[in-house]
């Protein structure tokens, strides 16, 4: 079969082999939020032809593809919770004696998120050597890319804390347009996914003192932190679910966990002498497992914990408000501040946890091109003027519910994801 790759002017067929090419580019980009996902079926005809298909739950990001039209705004996931169970030995009778299934449902809202472009008038090009057409997709594309990436590690952080510069394209949550650009509600982490940095232990659970997070200048993220939260998850009734890459020959034996650092806990780890022995064995981890990319650049393997940078920290300063929940049994969120002690010279950073089943992310259908991107150009003042748009319809949502602990109550839990806050040093100036 020959394959063309030329649309003709004026074809019907535009449209969608550009949106489609961006739902590609988007799905493959090559971020460390990215990453965090299996993929949807191969062949962006296939794409369109779905109505509704769910990537691999062993990764944090679970998407979900509804392309079915007049379904409504909300996608439902659904999940089976965890049972206690014990065999029927010998000869004694198993007859009756079954256990159900229990089924939660978890549903994630979609809105269209649309970024416009400008392409100047006629003058503006003859004046300019720049092809604006040319140059406004990329950017338009980044921009977009930039949006999911950073609406994905809002959602499983729980937060979007207080560090803000130009790069980033979310506001902070005191911004009335903050919970629109979310789509969904950011749900603070459950009391039992929720902990901090301690000098003396390693981690201790998230706690409040006379309305001030507990933490000191000196709860920083070391080796102490990472091997403690090791044996955290080891100790934890039904802790974070391991990831399970494609390949990974090791996946069984020695389960995976993902710890997604700021980039100034990242660059403090990695003091450590023996981080370069670290990144070692992440790059032995990926040669048994198909190079998959999660292992590579900066990255490093430690007991378990696969230790990775995000994109932007989750920062809160001296003064801001964290939020958490004080009860196992309820989603009810409380707010504490950070020390004032804390001045211009520290802040609180929130790390994540992340095994399987993290985040729900539910696409669905545009009607401009049939598929979850879409992109148009409009010409206006009799057209002089130009104007580029990329959009997206999609929503985000951490897969939590009331989890039985084996004692008959039910604990909200994060099923996937688990935050550590720790205290990092800033920058001078950062705070001027």
């Amino acid at each position: 079969m020959t394959m063309n790759s030329h649309v003709p002017a004026g074809s019907d067929k535009a449209n969608f082999v550009q949106a489609a090419g961006m739902f590609a580019l988007a799905e493959n980009r090559l971020s460390r939020m990215g990453q965090l996902s299996g993929p949807l079926p191969k062949g962006e005809g296939k794409v369109a032809e779905m109505i509704r298909k769910q990537s691999s739950s062993d990764y944090p990001i679970v998407k979900c593809m509804d392309l079915g039209r007049g379904t409504g705004d909300e996608v439902e996931f659904q999940f089976v919770q965890p049972t206690k169970m014990r065999p029927i030995m010998g000869s004694r009778m198993a007859e009756g004696k079954g256990k159900g299934l229990a089924y939660e449902k978890g549903r994630t809202r979609v809105n269209q998120a649309r970024i416009p472009v400008k392409l100047g008038d006629t003058m503006s090009n003859i004046r300019s050597q720049v092809d604006f057409t040319k140059l406004a997709r990329p950017v338009a594309q980044s921009h977009a890319n930039a949006y999911l990436d950073q609406s994905i590690l809002t959602h499983i952080g729980g937060a979007r804390g207080f560090h803000d510069n130009i790069e980033w394209r979310l506001p902070t949550e005191d911004d009335p347009d903050f919970a629109e650009l979310l789509v969904n509600p950011v749900k603070a982490p459950t009391k039992n996914r929720h902990y901090m940095a301690d000098g003396t232990n390693g981690v201790q659970a998230f706690s409040v003192n006379t309305g001030e997070v507990d933490l000191a200048t000196t709860d920083e993220l070391n080796m102490s932190v990472v091997d403690a939260v090791r044996t955290l998850i080891e100790s934890l009734p039904l802790p974070p679910p391991a990831v399970k890459l494609p390949g990974d020959a090791a996946a069984e034996d020695e389960p995976l966990r993902a710890l997604m650092l700021s980039p100034a806990q990242y660059h403090a780890f990695a003091q450590d002498d023996d981080f370069r022995k670290f990144q070692v064995a992440a790059l032995n981890r990926a040669a048994n497992a198909k190079g998959h990319p999660l292992f590579k650049g900066e990255a490093g393997l430690w007991n378990g914990i696969l230790l990775l940078k995000q994109p932007k920290p989750i920062r809160f300063y001296a003064g801001n408000t964290i939020r958490y929940c004080d009860s196992y049994l309820t989603e009810n969120e409380s707010t504490c501040v950070v020390p004032a002690s804390f001045g211009s010279t520290h802040a609180v950073d929130r790390a994540i946890l992340l095994g399987g089943q993290t985040l729900m992310q539910a696409f669905a259908a545009s009607g401009l091109s049939g598929m979850p991107f879409f992109w148009n150009e409009e010409e206006f003042d009799h057209k002089d003027k130009r104007e580029l748009l990329i959009g997206v319809i999609q929503g985000l949502q951490k897969i939590r519910f009331p989890v039985d602990q084996g004692t008959g109550q039910k604990h909200w839990t994060d099923i996937g994801a688990l935050a550590v806050d720790t205290v990092v040093k800033l920058i001078p100036g950062e705070r001027a």
